[in-house]
């Protein structure tokens, strides 16, 4: 829409729906794996939502078998190796000097070393117990799925966690930058809702790769085929590499909106401003009114 009174053009949100509509679509010609990627992870989560947001219920066998095994984890003895390493390790560190250990401090960590591995072992034998019992659940249960929910979720909110920290200390020195050089205040908030943005990016980019990473070692610890291991692998991925970059849309969206409405209500009021203060006669019902202060005249010919 033109304005001249405003000096500028503001896009009709019609001509911005077909503007996005037409960039979603060259976008997608050209990186047809990731927008294929997105669509099967949307497509995942559509039916993990349909099916009650979990995965395959355990039958009544399955379900007593697994908790029979995981009843066989002894946890008090991994509690008991754990406290017995960390009482070793803090006389081991309180034991060396600042670049040396004599033969007292050797002694202790000898004994450190040992608590070490005695642990492990317990640790060892308590997660191969899990990983029976899990492969007794299968991947695709209820079990395995919620495991790698609990796991994006924790990383997902980790990420959110990053964003919300750095636009604190962003706003912060931003806010000192923008008063040292006498910047106005939209100038200040557009550059933090760029940093928002920047921010939340980044925070639940690195979130997804660090819960990629992690996750073919949950799918490890349920034993399955190698093909089915590989296609949750690929589906979760997707479902996660959708959610996140949906999430991401919205948030692009949400800002892309709230400065579109902001640029039309600024074009209004200078519209309004600019017609306000025009010169000039108008007609009411044959006479005229002179603007420039004449009054009302009537017609040469009355």
């Amino acid at each position: 829409m033109n304005n001249p009174g405003a000096g500028g053009t503001i896009v009709a949100s019609g001509e911005l729906s077909s503007l996005a509509l037409n960039t979603a679509k060259a976008f997608a010609r050209r990186h047809k794996v990731m927008t294929a990627s997105y669509m099967y992870g949307l497509t995942s989560l559509l039916l993990l939502t349909v099916l009650g947001g979990s995965g395959i219920k355990l039958t009544m066998d399955q379900r007593r078998e697994y908790d029979a095994i995981m009843n066989t984890v002894d946890l008090r003895a991994e509690y008991d190796a754990a406290s017995a390493y960390h009482a070793a390790h803090a006389r081991y560190y309180h034991s060396k000097g600042w670049l040396s250990c004599d033969a007292h401090c050797q002694h202790y960590k000898r004994i450190s070393e040992r608590k070490k591995r005695e642990w492990d072992e317990v640790r060892a034998e308590g997660n191969a117990r899990m990983s029976d019992a899990r492969s007794v659940a299968g991947l695709w249960s209820e079990v395995g799925v919620d495991e790698v929910k609990e796991s994006f979720w924790g990383y997902f909110q980790g990420g959110k966690d990053f964003a919300r920290r750095q636009t604190m200390w962003d706003a912060m020195f931003m806010g000192m930058r923008s008063m040292s050089r006498d910047e106005s205040m939209v100038e200040y908030m557009l550059k933090m809702l760029m940093q928002v943005l920047i921010n939340f990016s980044m925070g639940l980019v690195m979130a997804l790769v660090i819960f990629i990473f992690g996750l073919w070692g949950i799918i490890r610890t349920y034993q399955p085929n190698p093909l089915t291991g590989l296609f949750f692998f690929v589906t979760a991925t997707c479902a996660a590499f959708a959610f996140v970059s949906t999430y991401l849309l919205f948030l692009y969206g949400a800002a892309a909106g709230g400065l579109y409405g902001v640029a039309k209500m600024a074009e209004s009021n200078m519209r309004i401003e600019g017609g306000g203060g025009q010169g000039g006669r108008r007609n009411i019902r044959g006479g005229r009114i002179d603007r420039s202060g004449g009054g009302y005249n009537r017609p040469h010919y009355q």
